[in-house]
């Protein structure tokens, strides 16, 4: 990977942990090579981030299926936005969250019990 994609996925991933961090969550980037995902705080949740224009969303997922498994750290969830989205979307300002609908379904039983 170049420098420019680096830090392109870098600044996506800051942006991502502001959002997060300012809705309340205590979310950091992780170490890119110590076995964390992108971003960590939110538990039980392995976070892969990416600000792209074009994203293959299944690619993506697997790739979150794989380290989430392989790092036993939570549900499997992309967290992408296309890299130049408006920003007058709101306070999510275009990022969207993709997962399998079981670990979906999961997450609604959870809420549920509460």
């Amino acid at each position: 990977m170049g420098k420019f994609s680096r830090d392109k996925g870098a600044r996506g991933e800051r942006e991502l942990r502001d959002i997060l961090n300012k809705q309340g969550y205590n979310v950091r980037r992780g170490r890119a090579y110590g076995g964390e995902p992108d971003l960590v705080g939110l538990d039980g949740i392995h976070i892969e981030c990416k600000s792209v224009e074009k994203l293959n969303v299944r690619k993506a997922l697997q790739q979150a299926i794989d380290d989430s498994e392989s790092m036993k750290d939570g549900i499997p969830a992309v967290f992408w936005k296309k890299k130049h989205d408006p920003q007058e979307l709101g306070v999510c300002e275009g990022w969207t969250v993709t997962l399998q609908l079981a670990d979906f379904l999961e997450i609604l039983e959870a809420w549920n019990e509460r």
